[in-house]
C-alpha cells in the first residue's frame, strides 16, 4: 500500500526494521532536547504529515525498549490518526519512572502501525442473543 507523506524533519522516513515488523519507528523532531520529569507528559513533534486512504488508521504505540528501560510510554495508547487528519503527527509521551528522562532530536520515541478498520451502522434492538459468557467481564473467568 502506498501512503503520501510529507517529512518536514531532517530524519529518514519511518521504516520497518525487519521484514516481518508490524510497526515503523517514529523519531522525535526537536529543536532542542526535551526533559520529561517523573509523571510528566508532553506532546513530542515528529515533523511528519500523512494522508491515509479511507478505511485506514495509523496507531501510535510505545516502544518496548523505552518502556522497560526508562518507563517512557505513549499516554493515549494506541493514539489514533484518522484518514482525514492532515496535521503534524505528535506523540504524547509520559515518564512513569522516578527519574527524569531526556528526549533528543532523532530519538525513536514510538512505533506506528497502519491498519484497516470498519465503521458500524447501529441496529437498535430491545435485547441481545444469549451467550455462554453473558454479561461476565472484568476478570470473571479468573480464580
Amino acid at each position: 500500500m502506498k501512503v503520501k507523506i510529507v517529512n518536514q524533519s531532517h530524519h529518514v522516513l519511518p521504516r520497518y526494521q525487519t521484514l516481518m515488523s508490524a510497526g515503523m519507528d517514529i523519531c522525535a523532531y526537536l529543536p532542542e532536547p526535551v526533559e520529561l520529569k517523573p509523571l510528566e507528559r508532553k506532546l513530542i513533534p515528529t515533523g511528519l504529515f500523512i494522508a491515509l486512504p479511507k478505511g485506514y488508521e495509523a496507531q501510535m504505540r510505545p516502544r518496548s525498549g523505552l518502556a522497560i528501560k526508562h518507563g517512557i510510554t505513549v499516554l493515549n495508547t494506541p493514539g489514533t490518526i484518522d484518514a482525514d487528519y492532515r496535521g503534524e503527527i505528535g506523540v504524547i509521551l509520559i515518564n512513569l519512572s522516578d527519574k527524569p528522562f531526556v528526549i533528543n532530536d532523532g530519538e525513536r520515541i514510538s512505533q506506528m502501525i497502519i491498519t484497516s478498520h470498519e465503521q458500524v451502522e447501529w441496529e437498535p434492538e430491545e435485547s441481545l442473543d444469549e451467550t455462554g459468557r453473558g454479561a461476565g467481564g472484568f476478570g470473571h473467568t479468573g480464580v
